[in-house]
């Protein structure tokens, strides 16, 4: 998208068009791309009036009068927890907090992270330039890093560790949530079986439909009731769910053997021969895979 397109999509945060000024409760949700989808889903209850806002990791110096003019317009402010200072700018969470009008109210909102479905699906971040996400999607298979820095292990996942990372991907969110004070989504996660997310940090709609209705609940109260969009939220890209996951948890569900990539289905082979490739042209990204996400390849049973 250009610069102007994307001035555009945001044209209310730009400025570009007048923002909602009826009588409901005005409403801005901060935080990254789960965001904007959480947005839709509360719009749907037609309880708020909301701005679509850029994800906290596209925010610019140049946007911050924009983003104090939504803030000084909204009552309501949901947030994603942010560090202060994040790259560089006063957005994070405390920074917003304390410029919201007297009368205006912040809801914490929880951070969907949850490799309970997926977990083989790690990201790798590092300050290091040289770490690049891989080609095609941004998400590596553990065990092809494992691979690509001489370890070995089984090719399938075993229900040991399926149900041992479950339990404990949910106990960190549920403490993510505790430690933040924030609304809670572990108990959607929990019930919600092999529907709650598509990949390890874009949930499914019955998780952001159950977050959306307890945020219209605790910014309006409760009695207006959100729904289905209609559409798939977050579905940019799915993720193979793997059979033995689903019968290590015990989830009814079908199986998803390859990835949809933009509307696009693509064989899980196909991104492994692109990722197996990128990592020989980017041997620091096998090196700070291994560094960070090793303990994870050794639960799944993999060993130098």
């Amino acid at each position: 998208m250009s610069e102007d397109g994307r001035r555009r999509h945001y044209g209310a945060f730009y400025g570009l068009e007048e923002l909602p000024s009826g009588e409901r409760p005005r409403l801005a949700v901060l935080g990254n791309c789960q965001a904007e989808a959480l947005r839709v889903a509360v719009a749907t209850s037609e309880a708020v009036d909301s701005v679509r806002m850029p994800p906290v990791h596209e925010l610019t110096e140049p946007d911050l009068p924009h983003l104090e003019r939504v803030l000084a317009w909204a009552d309501v402010v949901a947030g994603q927890r942010v560090s202060d200072g994040y790259r560089g700018l006063s957005i994070g969470t405390a920074q917003v907090r304390a410029r919201l009008r007297p009368d205006a109210r912040f809801v914490p909102l929880p951070n969907y992270f949850s490799t309970v479905l997926y977990p083989e699906q790690v990201l790798v971040r590092h300050e290091d330039e040289g770490v690049l996400d891989p080609p095609v999607v941004p998400y590596h298979d553990v065990r092809r890093l494992g691979r690509a820095a001489g370890w070995s292990g089984p090719d399938e996942l075993p229900a040991e560790a399926v149900r041992d990372n479950a339990a404990a991907s949910l106990a960190e969110l549920e403490r993510r949530e505790e430690d933040q004070g924030s609304l809670r989504i572990s108990d959607v996660v929990r019930g919600v079986g092999a529907a709650a997310g598509w990949t390890v940090d874009h949930p499914g709609n019955p998780v952001l439909l159950a977050l959306a209705q307890r945020v219209v609940d605790e910014a309006v109260g409760p009695g207006r009731a959100v729904h289905d969009p209609g559409r798939t939220l977050l579905g940019s890209v799915l993720s193979p769910l793997r059979a033995e996951v689903l019968d290590a948890l015990g989830l009814d569900g079908r199986p998803r053997p390859g990835w949809v990539v933009d509307g696009k289905e693509m064989s899980d082979e196909e991104v492994a021969e692109a990722h197996l490739a990128f990592y020989a042209d980017h041997p620091r990204v096998v090196e700070v895979g291994i560094e960070k996400k090793g303990e994870v390849l050794r639960r799944l049973g993999w060993s130098p």
